[in-house]
């Protein structure tokens, strides 16, 4: 081979070489939007089973009602739009995030004293003070034992 060929071969290499990568980039990015489209679908119960599938919290985000974002191996769920800022983590303002509270039907959390804007909702259960405990009302924010809840005996 002469040297004009060989350059026309590694020329040719590279091209094909930015091509796939070009379109690894492409594929990734359109699985990923897909993926997000599809996990914005989800109820709290099955969005809390795949916390991986959403991205963590970002300080310069601007995020929709109804987005959810990990922060600190927490499911958050977005209780209104905003642009986000350093102070205002989803841990930090209540006002904008709600812990997903109910992970799994499956397995019985710890009662956490919850924000108004998280409350828990009929028949999430909770266990407190070495009891079970099953929520009567929607939007309940009182302690087992006080007002809202059962104690479960099985």
């Amino acid at each position: 081979m002469d040297a004009e060929t060989v350059k026309a071969i590694k020329v040719m290499q590279e091209q094909i070489n930015d091509l796939v990568q070009r379109m690894d980039e492409t594929l990734h990015t359109f699985v990923n939007r897909k993926t997000t489209l599809i996990a914005g679908t989800f109820d709290d119960e099955t969005a809390a089973k795949v916390q991986e599938l959403y991205p963590s919290w970002n300080e310069s985000e601007a995020y929709k009602k109804g987005d959810r974002v990990r922060y600190q191996d927490t499911l958050y769920k977005c209780l209104q739009a905003h642009t986000a800022q350093s102070t205002w983590t989803p841990k930090d303002a209540p006002s904008l995030w709600a812990k997903v509270l109910i992970p799994s039907p499956t397995e019985i959390p710890d009662w956490v004293q919850p924000e108004s804007t998280n409350p828990y909702m009929k028949n999430d259960k909770v266990k407190h003070n070495g009891k079970t405990w099953v929520s009567t009302v929607d939007n309940n924010v009182w302690e087992p034992g006080v007002y809202g809840w059962t104690e479960v005996t099985e």
